[in-house]
């Protein structure tokens, strides 16, 4: 049996990790547990709690309502039911429900959409009721949503290649540690780091010299230890100090792939909350806003549509890659979408604008020419001689071609960073410059 959970956590507090990890402890005396599975759904998604992620986990067991009603209590138990926004929804999939290959590809198709575009309830009710599977839900079971895509990663993981995945650790507090300054040794983070990288990766943030592997919320979440490799994340593991623990559970992962991107057809208009891959040539240069942020116009390859691209003042150094964008360049930009703008989470240069129009140099005194007025050309006023248009020169430009992304400290948790490209061939073969 396959079962899912969502929306158990609140930004007060709890995590659906958490609940995962626990219950799947109890469920041992009723059978064989697999490694549960973390799903991150679409980060654009305006009521999320965190990091809008679901959990799933198979048992094998012939106890299965005995295993609901242990995961049902575990839901009333340790779920957030007093914070309006959250609303706790579960789906099992049951070993007697026969699910045909039609089937899995309704599965397939919901978690790609709960990935990268926005559903409601109804959408999960109609798949569930559809293939005759149980839930559960608290409140208005908004949770569902969620938990049916999370279950459904569990099935396609199985029967599908193309999926990427990654690993996570995750340490979690003893409860009455919840909600105080968490007590980590961050010179043993970086030793873990150093030896470990990149096999694992955003443990920390070399340009800003930050740990990031550990949250600041009130939740029972110690830290996370995320990677491609697991004797890699458990050598880094062992690597770090820090308070004791109460539990560690390793999940598997959608994080850190990208799988939210769309990359859409040339005449497919954007849609609010949803994430994108688009190119075309950069139109206005780059301002920086009041608070810091860097944005610059650009022309979608259709030739008539124009997005801004933000760079937020959390990107911190990745905005300075940005100002140095210049009127004609080419480029490919990855990021969120919203009421007319992309909000940067990576930007590809494809080509770079080397030329630049300046007032014609004296061929006599080699001085600039001066504006002789309008539709007068360029005159010298030493020498008298005279040009009619600019000159075209090619300047150098201190940036490369080449991808680049946003840091580890404002890397969305679906994201996948540069470093993880390093044995790909990708986005017309330019090199990563990941950012450490």
């Amino acid at each position: 049996m396959i079962i899912g959970i969502d929306d158990t956590d609140s930004k007060k507090g709890m995590c659906t990790t958490y609940l995962c990890a626990f219950l799947m402890d109890i469920l041992r005396d009723y059978g064989d547990v697999s490694t549960p599975r973390l799903v991150r759904l679409n980060p654009c998604i305006p009521y999320k709690t965190r990091g809008n992620g679901a959990i799933a986990f198979e048992i094998s067991t012939d106890k299965c309502d005995k295993v609901k009603e242990a995961v049902k209590s575990c839901v009333y138990e340790f779920s957030e039911l007093d914070e309006v926004d959250t609303n706790p929804g579960v789906v099992f999939i049951d070993d007697e429900t026969t699910l045909s290959n039609a089937d899995i590809h309704i599965l397939k198709g919901y978690y790609e959409k709960a990935v990268r575009e926005v559903l409601n309830k109804a959408a999960a009710d109609t798949v569930i009721s559809g293939l005759g599977l149980d839930s559960f839900g608290l409140k208005n079971k908004r949770g569902i949503i969620g938990a049916l895509a999370a279950a459904a990663f569990v099935l396609l993981l199985g029967r599908y290649q193309h999926y990427d995945f990654t690993y996570e650790l995750i340490a979690y507090r003893h409860k009455a540690r919840w909600g105080t300054p968490r007590i980590i040794d961050e010179n043993s983070v970086w030793t873990a780091d150093a030896a470990t990288y990149p096999l694992t990766w955003d443990t920390v943030d070399v340009a800003n010299r930050r740990i990031v592997f550990a949250p600041h919320s009130p939740c029972p979440v110690l830290f996370g230890i995320r990677g491609d490799r697991v004797d890699a994340i458990y050598r880094a593991y062992e690597l770090i100090h820090a308070e004791p623990v109460e539990r560690v559970r390793l999940f598997i992962t959608n994080q850190g792939t990208d799988f939210h991107l769309i990359t859409p057809d040339r005449n497919v208009e954007l849609s609010d909350y949803h994430s994108y891959i688009v190119e075309g040539v950069v139109e206005s240069q780059p301002v920086t806003m009041v608070g810091g942020h860097v944005v610059f116009r650009m022309m979608l390859k259709d030739g008539a549509t124009t997005i801004d691209c933000i760079a937020y003042e959390p990107t911190k150094g990745f905005r300075d890659i940005v100002r140095q964008l210049r009127v004609g360049d080419e480029v490919m930009v990855f990021g969120s979408f919203k009421q007319g703008t992309l909000n940067l989470e990576k930007i590809g240069l494809i080509s770079l604008n080397r030329e630049e129009l300046r007032n014609p140099r004296c061929e006599r005194c080699g001085r600039s020419m001066e504006s002789a007025g309008r539709r007068g050309g360029y005159r010298c006023k030493r020498c008298g001689t005279h040009r009619a248009t600019k000159e075209v020169v090619t300047i150098e430009r201190t940036i490369e071609k080449g991808l680049y992304e946003v840091p580890p400290v404002a890397r969305r948790h679906i994201a996948k960073p540069l470093i993880r490209m390093r044995h790909e061939r990708v986005y017309r073969g330019l090199t990563i410059h990941p950012c450490r």
